[in-house]
This record gives C-alpha cells, sequence and structure tokens, in this order.
C-alpha cells in the first residue's frame, strides 16, 4: 500500500464575525491535498473501514445528502480528503463536548487547494482540533495507529483553559437567545453583553451592577451577619477568634457544637460542623484559619444546608444540599468503597460535573474520618455508615417547595447587602415551612455565587438561572425580547466611503446620539478624531463597540476586511454598499473576477436586521442585485433619475430611493417625491462640494435612520470635514 505525504495546511484564518461562509467566528483552512487529489476516499483501501472505527458517530452526520447516514454515502461513494478532514474535526470537536454543527469545503481555482472551515467558538479550541484531525485523517489513509482518547482528552483540555465557565457561559447562552450580542473582553470571564452605550459586563455571576461595596460587606462574613441580625434577619450567634485555645473558649461560651469556618472564605473551603470536643475545635481552626484573614465560630444550627439564588430582589433558584456518606459491607476498605462513589457520572474534577470527587486527602475530610476513628485503609464493617462530608454537595433542586417566607428573609438579606445577584446559604429543617418557627438561619451572603447547582442539580429541574440574570440586565419591553443594541451602521466598498461613513456619523451626533465612527480616515467620537490611521478593519470596529460612550456607531469595512477576518458585529441596522470594485487585489482569496465580489460583499446586506435597511448604489446592477437578500427595508440611490431599478424600486409598493434630477436631490417614496435642495446649496461649509455618489449614499442611510430631511440639509451645510 502506498504512503501518502500529509495533506499540507497552507494557512489558516480565523473568522471572528459573520463572513461569506456564515454568521458565527469560524477556522478557515486552505489545503493542498498532493498526490491525494487523485484518490478520492473510494480509492484508498480500508480508509473508510478504519476511519468509521475510530469515529462511529460519523453515520450521524447528514451531509449534503440531508438524512442519517449521509456522509458515510459521500465516503463509500468517493469523496475528496478534505471533504473528509473536515467531518473528522467536526466528530472530534463533537466527542470533546463542544458540538460544531457546521462545516464546509470548497476547491479553489488552483487545482488540489481547497478551502476548508467549520464552526468553533474559539480559536485556540479550533487549532486543537484541526492539529488532532489532521493527524487522524493522515494515520487513516496510511493504515497508522492514532491514540483517539488522547487526542479527544487533549480537545477538552483546551476547552477548559479557554471556554467560559459555567455560570459565564449560561448567561451568555441565554443572552443569545435574546439576540443580544456579547464580546468576551479577556482570556478569562469578563464578557460583554450588548455594543457600545447599551453594554452591561459580566464577570462570572456578577455584573456591573453588583457594588463593590456590597461585595465586601459579603466578603466578611461576620460584619455580614451583624448586619442581618440588626434588621430582624435570623443568624446563628458567632464571634471571630484569634486563636485556636480563644476559639475553644468561644465555643463554652455560646454552647456547643458549634461551627468553625473562615470569616471570608467560599465554596465551604475550610468550614466544619457540629463539633462539641476541644480537639476537634482547635482542629477545626487550623483547617479554617489558611482559607480566610480570620476565624469564625458561631452556634450550630441544625437542619439541612439549602442555596437560594436572588437575582433583581427575587429568589430564582433554590437547592438543597446532602451529606456524603459511605457504607461498609465488612469487605471492602474505605478508600475502595470511595471509589465506587467517585465513579459516579454527576461527579468530575472540571466545572462541568455538579458534584466534585471525593478526596480522602482533603484535611476536610481527614478531620471527619479522625472524628469517627477510621482511616481510609480501615475494612469498614456491614452496615456501618461512615460521614465524609457534611456540606458542600448542594445539588438537589427544590426551588418549587421554597416558602415565602423563606423567599422574603433571603430577599431581604441581599436588599441589606446591597447585591443585585446573590447566593443565601442558609440552614433549614424544611424549606417549604416559615424560617423562624423552624429555628433557621441565614449562614452567608455570597457575591458571584455559583450557578452550576441549579443548571446541573443531581435531582430536580434544571432552572433558568442565565436567563433570569440577562432579564435583570436587560428588562423585556414590550413587543421586544432583544436588548444590548444601539443603532449600527455598516458601509461596504471602495468610492468615497470614508466622507459617507464620517457624513452618517455627524447627522447622527446632530439626531441626538453620541456616535462613534470607524473609517479609514481613522476613529472619531463625536466628530472629533480620537486615532489616526485606518480604522476600517475587525480591530477599530471592536474598539469602537466596546466603548461605553458610543450611542451609536458608523463603521467601514472592506472587502478583503470580510475576508481576513470577518465582521466585528453580529447584526447591523442599516447596511450600506456602494461597489463591488477592487477583486484585482484580493487573488490571495481566490477572487479573480468582478463577479465573486457578490458573494464577498453580500455579507454586509446579509446582518442587516429585520427592521433595519439595506442602502444599495442602483447605478452597480451588481450592487443593486443585493435587495433580494436584505432582511429589512431596502433604500436604492442614483445619480441617474431615470434609473429602471430605481423607477422599478418605486412602484414596488412604496419603494424609497434618493436619487439626484436636473441639479435636485430628490426622496421618493412610492410615488411620492420630495426635494431636499440642489447639489449646489448642499455643499458643505465654505462651498466645498462632495462627490454626488457618496452625497446620496450618506443622504439615503441618514433617511433610513429616521432621521428627518430638515436635519439632513441642515446637517450636510454645517459638516466641517477633512479628510
Amino acid at each position: 500500500m502506498a504512503t501518502f505525504e500529509d495533506i499540507r495546511l497552507l494557512r489558516t484564518t480565523y473568522l471572528r464575525g459573520p463572513s461569506v461562509w456564515t454568521y458565527r467566528p469560524i477556522l478557515e483552512v486552505w489545503l493542498d491535498l498532493g498526490a491525494l487529489e487523485d484518490y478520492p476516499s473510494n480509492k484508498l483501501p480500508g480508509f473508510s473501514e478504519r476511519l468509521t472505527r475510530w469515529l462511529p458517530d460519523l453515520v450521524e452526520h447528514h451531509c449534503g445528502v440531508g438524512e442519517r447516514g449521509g456522509f458515510l454515502q459521500r465516503l463509500e461513494g468517493g469523496t475528496w480528503c478534505g471533504h473528509v478532514l473536515e467531518h473528522v474535526i467536526i466528530e472530534l470537536l463533537n466527542l470533546s463536548g463542544m458540538p460544531a454543527e457546521f462545516g464546509q469545503t470548497r476547491e479553489t481555482s488552483q487545482r488540489g487547494v481547497y478551502r476548508m472551515v467549520f464552526r468553533c467558538p474559539e480559536e485556540a479550541v479550533a487549532r486543537v482540533a484541526l492539529a488532532h484531525g489532521h493527524r487522524l485523517t493522515m494515520a487513516a489513509i496510511n493504515d497508522q495507529p492514532f491514540d483517539l482518547a488522547a487526542a479527544i482528552q487533549d480537545i477538552k483540555t483546551a476547552i477548559n483553559d479557554r471556554y467560559l465557565g459555567p455560570s459565564t457561559g449560561c448567561i451568555v447562552a441565554a443572552a443569545g437567545e435574546r439576540r443580544i450580542p456579547h464580546i468576551r473582553l479577556n482570556d478569562g470571564n469578563l464578557v460583554q453583553l450588548g455594543y457600545g452605550a447599551a453594554q452591561r459586563r459580566i464577570w462570572t455571576a456578577e455584573s456591573d451592577q453588583t457594588s463593590a461595596i456590597a461585595e465586601g460587606i459579603a466578603q466578611d462574613k461576620d460584619f455580614t451577619k451583624r448586619l442581618l441580625a440588626s434588621c430582624g434577619v435570623p443568624v446563628p450567634e458567632g464571634q471571630v477568634v484569634a486563636s485556636a485555645d480563644e476559639g475553644w473558649e468561644v465555643a463554652q461560651e455560646i454552647g456547643l457544637p458549634v461551627t468553625v469556618k473562615p470569616s471570608d472564605g467560599n465554596h465551604a473551603r475550610g468550614v466544619t460542623l457540629e463539633l462539641s470536643g476541644e480537639a476537634e475545635i482547635k482542629a477545626a481552626f487550623a483547617l479554617a484559619e489558611p482559607e480566610g484573614s480570620e476565624v469564625i465560630v458561631e452556634r450550630f444550627i441544625e437542619g439541612t444546608e439549602h442555596r437560594l439564588l436572588v437575582v433583581g430582589g427575587k429568589v430564582v433558584a433554590a437547592c438543597r444540599g446532602e451529606q456524603v456518606s459511605v457504607t461498609g459491607n465488612g469487605t471492602d476498605t474505605l478508600r475502595a468503597l470511595v471509589d465506587v462513589v467517585n465513579q459516579d457520572p454527576r461527579r468530575g474534577p472540571e466545572q462541568e460535573y455538579p458534584l466534585d470527587w471525593i478526596n480522602l486527602q482533603a484535611p476536610a475530610v481527614q478531620l471527619e474520618l479522625k472524628r469517627q476513628q477510621v482511616t481510609p485503609d480501615s475494612v469498614i464493617p456491614q452496615g456501618q455508615t461512615v460521614l465524609l462530608q457534611r456540606n458542600g454537595n448542594m445539588a438537589i433542586d427544590c426551588t418549587d417547595e421554597v416558602h415565602p417566607d423563606v423567599a422574603y428573609y433571603a430577599q431581604l438579606a441581599a436588599k441589606i447587602v446591597g447585591l443585585d445577584i446573590a447566593g443565601m446559604d442558609m440552614i433549614l429543617k424544611d424549606v417549604s415551612q416559615p424560617m423562624k418557627p423552624q429555628g433557621g438561619a441565614i449562614l452567608e451572603v455570597n457575591a458571584g455565587p455559583g450557578l452550576l447547582m441549579h443548571l446541573k442539580p443531581t435531582s430536580g429541574a434544571p432552572r433558568p438561572v442565565g436567563m433570569a440574570i440577562v432579564d435583570h440586565l436587560f428588562p423585556r419591553t414590550e413587543g421586544s425580547a432583544e436588548g444590548g443594541r444601539i443603532p449600527i451602521v455598516g458601509i461596504a466598498g471602495t468610492q468615497g466611503n470614508a466622507f459617507t461613513a464620517r457624513l452618517v456619523g455627524w447627522l447622527l451626533q446632530l439626531s441626538g446620539r453620541l456616535t462613534g465612527v470607524a473609517s479609514s480616515e481613522g476613529m472619531f467620537l463625536a466628530n472629533r478624531r480620537t486615532q489616526s490611521g485606518s480604522a476600517a478593519h475587525w480591530a477599530g470596529a471592536h474598539r469602537l463597540l466596546t466603548n461605553r460612550l458610543a450611542e451609536a456607531a458608523v463603521i467601514q469595512t472592506t472587502a478583503r476586511s470580510i475576508l481576513d477576518e470577518g465582521l466585528a458585529y453580529d447584526r447591523c441596522l442599516v447596511g450600506v454598499v456602494t461597489d463591488m470594485d477592487g477583486f484585482e487585489d484580493l487573488a490571495d482569496h481566490d477572487v479573480r473576477e468582478a463577479a465573486q465580489m457578490t458573494r464577498v460583499l453580500r455579507t454586509q446586506i446579509d446582518v442587516v436586521l429585520g427592521d433595519g435597511a439595506g442602502v444599495l448604489n442602483a447605478d452597480i446592477a451588481q450592487v443593486a442585485d443585493l435587495a433580494r437578500l436584505c432582511d429589512g427595508e431596502v433604500l436604492l440611490y442614483s445619480t441617474e433619475a431615470d434609473n429602471p431599478r430605481v423607477t422599478e424600486h418605486r412602484a414596488q409598493g412604496e419603494g424609497r430611493a434618493v436619487f439626484a434630477r436636473a441639479g435636485q436631490v430628490i426622496l421618493a417614496t412610492g410615488a411620492s417625491e420630495r426635494v431636499l435642495g440642489t447639489l449646489a446649496t448642499l455643499s458643505l461649509p465654505g462651498g466645498q462640494q462632495p462627490d454626488t455618489a457618496p452625497l446620496l449614499a450618506a443622504i439615503a442611510t441618514a433617511w433610513a435612520l429616521d432621521i428627518t430631511p430638515e436635519l439632513i440639509a441642515a446637517g450636510i451645510k454645517t459638516f466641517e470635514y477633512l479628510a
């Protein structure tokens, strides 16, 4: 059997936003099959069998056939190896827990060279998946070994290192359901929801409404208790202690048993419950001391640990904890019994698992075992129960059981501390009964609470806590569930587009919105240049959309930027295409004739919102033809009054158009017309006369934004333009 050289990966480009391929981020890979161009899959002996033996779930890939097993039909009938690589990568991502859902492979004008893309929300993960998919494909072609388990684990590690945590991820996913865009601001969990001045920021389960003072209060558990107690909220009696000896003295004063915990720890680290003896209290002090700045000894409250999540002053989810124990069989050691517990599929080391593995070497577990006089190597007698963990196992949903009185105290505590999102740790005998009569108490108020327990409870229904937080940050309005958007104008083409962008920005500014402009002539905010040099690219648009001052944005882009990077925004209110020039400079993207520019620049129109508008140059048939792709209204502009495309557009209902006739600028809606002014009078300060086509493009765009004709005319005359 012949051995083939590796498929060459000529270049890889991560497209961060809408592109010629799809609306979402993808990795684009240029492949050179080399000799494999003459060997489709059905001419490679044993290739299909080896591939499906490693990846049996390829049968679920419909491919272009549109049915289960579709890809296998293509594989058996003969398909090229670039297409196979696409499906291998998608399946590796599926097996790693990050469904890719989309991929395409297209040949180029050069024989044996293909462009292959697949969807992946994280560039680093996409590149790891590509590397392993490439090696697996070549191993299957050349009948060589491949360690599938190691590859999947490597991709999983990349996902865990790079992907959003479960709390942040569920909020971002909920925002996506409401079509609220997001921008990841760092490599961690700091995320911007929405654009410009309409944005909100989250960091795990904290928001930009989470007060730093409130968070500081919540971190000081002793002060929090005193604050709550002063407002009538039941809390356990306790005191900060400076030493183990003082801890024992305080325990005797407040009454045994007691709880010992750090004053500002979290995730139940360093917390030991129901302590009565001097030795175990002093040992618990040593356990708590490294986990916080101080140690608290407080009265132990009998009952079960509960966590209530309060968002925007309302309880939206509740979980009940459970103690973890094992029961002996007279044969196995405690270590062996715990190994069985750790096989529970709900337990694992990563954040995706609702329960952690039980670690017999953990200090808190060691202390529990010492209290029961057993070791990991002890053989546990038949029927004897050994307690391993008393707290920190919040996993049973009880949201529907919460008594209004319990909810009231949880909401009151959040309000007293000042947190918009808070996790209440409460001890209750029965969450369905009033709090004070059963002797319940609030133990802690937590800022930035973990959400995984509510998303993946071990028992009960998952709760939509991410959506509750999104609805808190972006209250729903009647008739619309969207939020976080500012008016965005995207302008693509080459003919005077910087002038058009800046004039539209000026008109938006005059209409009452502080407007940012990213153009080839620089970055502008409120018509003031804030950056020299071109900003007509992804990075420039990104900087503008993260600016909290921007109440509207005008973003100039180019065909090259779309091909190299994708758009920086998911949707826009107005999309403008002025021309289809420039294919001569795009040979490196295999754009070799003017007709191919349609596929590139349609991207600008594809992202127009349903309640937005596309503004198109009717003097260029190829541009005007994009009207069929626009989800919103279409406005045409033309330098010719008798342009047949404008005439046809106006005849279709109330189609709007802007055109020049006999030296006048006309705004037309269907059969009705309005003169905006003459081209001579619509000049800039000092009598500067702009080129007609870019001027008409700006006028049509401003009109599409519902800026009044009077303001448009006045704005043109006051626009001080310096390139």
